[in-house]
């Protein structure tokens, strides 16, 4: 996964350097003398051995640089550059008596150490790496504020659908950073998401159990008290989750917490029910509560699991690329002999139908690449249901001005849709800026437009301005280079 990473790494994991025989790609070839080629450098010289010893200690330390997703002011990052830092000076104190083949295999050691430590830092520091930060600062901020702070000072945490909104917009903004296919940014956008969408999750299990008709009231059965007060651990335990989740836990740990939470289930199994459905129910409700808390307890394990972070491995991902290939594959068609009766619509209906079908595990990435792909279907949809519109056109002497107006607009704009769905390019090349613009001129149009108090002519407006924002949304859509 890192092969691309390092450039002069090739002896990395496990092949062994050569002793200086084979020359680096960037320096000049010099030919060795008679007496070097009879007799090569022997593998035993300690200056070899020495870089041999490097050697290893570098791929040991490859895999970890290699999947470290934090920042320089972490305790992990400190010590990976302390240790190649110290490579870096062993390889250069290494004394290679002035002979050709111990300064090549000098040469290549360091390389590999001065890889390994730019790699590190280019992660670490990359402006994608701060995005990430800096939203999962302003969800840590905004939870602290609403969840936490209330309960440590004995108030209420503000849990409403304010809260769940702005953590449902950071959640689609961290979906959108960058990663560049780099693994420590894929897994750390991953381990931001997972949290925030744990802390999403709980936050919405609060305000569903705020609208039961319970706690049941203690005189009920002398067991409804011993369930209250379980219910009381319960929502301590809550902000507890929260607070470890966000990173805004000092003292509480994931075990002492699952110990807790276990040991409310084990006192609730305690309990005699007597046979009474309503409290038997009232327990099962806590209880899965409780489950639902303690399924977010193994979130360190989860971000360090290469499958769930590296999407591309997804078996719901690779679904969506097999429809978005085909779906390409249509739309080329379409766009080619759009006027001359190629019409899939059918089948595009079906491809909508196999994307609402697959499981995103609430997934924010894997959500938005399926909302992605339906709207390159609905794209293609909305263009035919268009043309067929306008092929069916059979304006009367009658027609209103403005409503003929309208119209022109829409086959203006039908065209130029034609040319986005082929379009293939970046925001930076100048076909897309001339399509922004054409785009745009046309939304000018419809605002000139005057309906002269025709009805029909301001909802055939509001639809066609709606259909040019579309096409613009769309063609952003296919040059913003998001990736999964």
């Amino acid at each position: 996964m890192c092969a691309n990473v390092f450039g002069v790494l090739k002896s990395l994991f496990g092949k062994p350097f050569d002793g200086g025989k084979r020359m680096d790609h960037g320096g000049p070839q010099q030919h060795p003398t008679e007496q070097q080629q009879q007799q090569p450098y022997h593998p035993q010289h300690p200056a070899m051995m020495r870089l041999y010893e490097v050697q290893r200690e570098v791929a040991s330390l490859g895999p970890q640089v290699c999947t470290f997703s934090g920042l320089q002011n972490d305790r992990d990052y400190k010590r990976l550059e302390r240790e190649l830092t110290r490579l870096q000076l062993e390889v250069d104190q290494v004394d290679t008596e002035g002979k050709q083949e111990l300064q090549g295999a000098r040469k290549r050691a360091a390389q590999e150490v001065e890889g390994l430590l730019r790699y590190l830092e280019e992660n670490a520091s990359h402006p994608s790496r701060q995005a990430i930060e800096q939203l999962s600062n302003q969800a840590r901020q905004l939870v602290d504020e609403r969840v936490v702070a209330p309960q440590r000072s004995g108030g209420a945490a503000e849990i409403n659908d304010e809260l769940v909104d702005a953590l449902q917009e950071i959640i689609l903004r961290l979906t959108q950073v960058k990663t560049e296919g780099r693994v420590p940014l894929r897994k750390a956008r991953y381990r931001a998401l997972t949290r925030i969408c744990a802390v999403q999750d709980v936050v919405e299990g609060r305000t569903q159990q705020q609208t039961l008709s319970l706690p049941l009231s203690g005189d009920t059965h002398e067991a409804v008290h011993r369930i209250n007060q379980v219910m009381v651990k319960v929502s301590v335990a809550r902000g507890q989750l929260v607070a470890l989740l966000m990173g805004l836990s000092g003292r509480d740990s994931c075990t002492h917490l699952s110990r807790m939470l276990t040991e409310m289930q084990v006192e609730l199994d305690a309990l005699d029910v007597s046979g009474n459905a309503a409290i038997r129910n009232y327990r099962k409700q806590v209880v899965e509560e409780i489950n639902g808390l303690l399924k977010h307890l193994d979130l360190e394990v989860e971000g360090d699991d290469t499958r769930r972070y590296d999407l591309a491995q997804n078996n719901s991902i690779r679904e969506i690329e097999a429809v978005r290939a085909h779906v390409s594959h249509l739309r080329e068609g379409v766009v080619r002999h759009c006027d001359f009766g190629f019409r899939p619509k059918a089948e595009l209906q079906s491809l909508l139908t196999h994307l609402d079908q697959v499981d995103t595990a609430k997934n924010p990435c894997i959500r938005e690449a399926r909302r992605r792909a339906v709207v390159e279907v609905q794209a293609i949809i909305t263009f035919l249901d268009l043309r067929e519109a306008l092929a069916r056109r059979q304006p009367g002497p009658h027609e209103h001005p403005s409503h003929r107006a309208v119209w022109l607009v829409l086959g203006s704009l039908s065209d130029l849709q034609a040319q986005v769905l082929g379009f293939d390019g970046k925001r930076a090349d100048k076909s897309y800026m001339i399509l922004e613009e054409l785009l745009t001129k046309q939304l000018l149009t419809l605002d000139a437009v005057d309906p002269q108090g025709d009805d029909i002519t301001k909802v055939a407006r509001k639809q066609a301005v709606k259909f040019a924002q579309n096409i613009l949304n769309y063609l952003d859509m296919k040059t913003d280079q998001w990736e999964y």
